[in-house]
């Protein structure tokens, strides 16, 4: 990834200096076009100027929890009066996160240095995504920045908890499934071969079901079962490229949104997440095609990005923002009617704050669903397979006393 500096005309006229980050030039251009910006100059930095570059990835060490805590805290130390250097001095000293203490730290210099706070934050574009440079900007022009940061830090706290509730629903099946292949794993690796050299003293023909479980264990104890191991490895890593592309990625996600039992809680899980950063940013003052971009780019479905982008496309025409999504079979005609509404009694980031909290609890309705049916399922399971292991491999011994008899 290449660092780019650049000289562009915000919307007031001001001209703004500084760097960032992309994978080529085009990309900066459209990220740059995409935050409201007019280019004057863009030049790709090389040599020891890229070399001082701090980089910062999301993942070492920052976290959206750590990101919202800061949006909380820095809000409360707006609304207290505090000026915003005094504020990212005590943000930078305390933050739990090391990296985004530097990256704090660096805010504070460059607003000390005559920038405006979204600008510097436009700079570090892995720990602070599009939605909140916007915002943020927003609330600079618009003098309500405590409003503004208070608003980001719901709306990660919002998501945090959509993915919490997700995750620990979750864990339990994972658990069990995790714990049957071991299991399993552990009988046809270590038991059955005890079992087998009993068989072979024994003489005569195993039954049916016992022979095509001995030839399970030789072939998972084998070379098969190595060559499953790394073909699984294989597949998985070629899949998960698969799914980076963008062929891939769209692909990937209809199919997820198809899928019998998952596919209506995938769904949920997008329209809550557009519903809710379409309404932080439209409460925010975030013009309404900007606002489509940011939610566009973190949908989290290629399905549902691709369809917010026809709809921007139809708005940027004269279309109002129902009519586009109403020709979308993602969205339901609820979630188009609310949204017609609000446009309508000029309430929209409202509708859609309503709209959202309804599929958060649609979501945490079908998470609770799906691992109450999934947990007797994965206990049943468990119960045949090895229940059918068990008689498997007694059955020769029940042959050999009947015999006896």
């Amino acid at each position: 990834m290449a660092s780019y500096s650049y000289s562009v005309r915000d919307r007031a006229g001001k001209v703004v200096k500084g760097q960032l980050e992309g994978e080529t030039k085009e990309a900066v251009q459209a990220k740059l076009t995409q935050m409201g910006y007019i280019i004057l100059e863009l030049d790709q930095v090389a040599g020891i100027q890229a070399l001082n570059r701090v980089e910062i990835k999301f993942g070492t060490g920052v976290k959206q929890k750590d990101v919202a805590i800061f949006s909380r805290q820095f809000a409360t130390m707006i609304s207290a009066g505090l000026s915003l250097t005094k504020c990212l001095a005590i943000l930078g000293a305390q933050s739990e996160s090391a990296t985004l203490r530097n990256v704090i730290q660096q805010l504070g210099k460059d607003v000390e240095s005559g920038q405006s706070l979204s600008d510097s934050m436009s700079k570090h574009p892995k720990v602070f995504p599009p939605i909140f440079v916007n915002m943020v900007r927003a609330g600079e022009t618009g003098g309500v920045l405590d409003e503004v940061l208070t608003r980001v830090a719901d709306h990660f706290e919002n998501e945090l908890a959509l993915k919490g509730k997700i995750k620990s629903a979750m864990t339990y099946p994972i658990a069990m499934f995790v714990l049957v292949v071991v299991i399993l794993a552990a009988m046809m690796i270590f038991v059955v071969p005890t079992f087998e050299s009993m068989f072979s003293s024994m003489g005569g023909q195993l039954p049916f079901m016992t022979q095509v479980l001995v030839s399970v264990s030789n072939f998972v104890a084998g070379i098969g079962g190595i060559a499953v191991v790394v073909g699984g490895v294989v597949a998985f890593f070629a899949f998960r490229a698969w799914t980076r592309t963008s062929s891939g990625k769209m692909a990937w996600d209809t199919i997820k949104l198809k899928m019998p039992v998952f596919g209506p809680l995938v769904r949920k899980i997008a329209l809550a997440k557009f519903t809710r950063t379409f309404s932080t940013l439209v409460s925010a003052g975030v013009p309404i095609l900007s606002a489509l971009d940011i939610v566009s780019d973190t949908a989290g479905n290629e399905v549902v990005s691709q369809a917010v982008k026809k709809a921007r496309a139809a708005i940027k025409e004269g279309e109002t923002i129902a009519k586009p999504l109403s020709e979308s079979k993602v969205f339901p005609s609820m979630v188009v009617q609310m949204i017609s509404v609000g446009e309508e009694t000029g309430a929209l980031d409202a509708m859609l704050s309503k709209v959202a909290d309804f599929y958060d609890e649609e979501v945490s309705a079908s998470v609770d669903g799906l691992t109450s049916l999934i947990e007797p399922l994965m206990m049943a399971t468990l119960g045949l397979i090895v229940g059918a292991m068990v008689i498997a491999l007694y059955m020769p011994m029940f042959k050999v006393i009947t015999l006896v008899q």
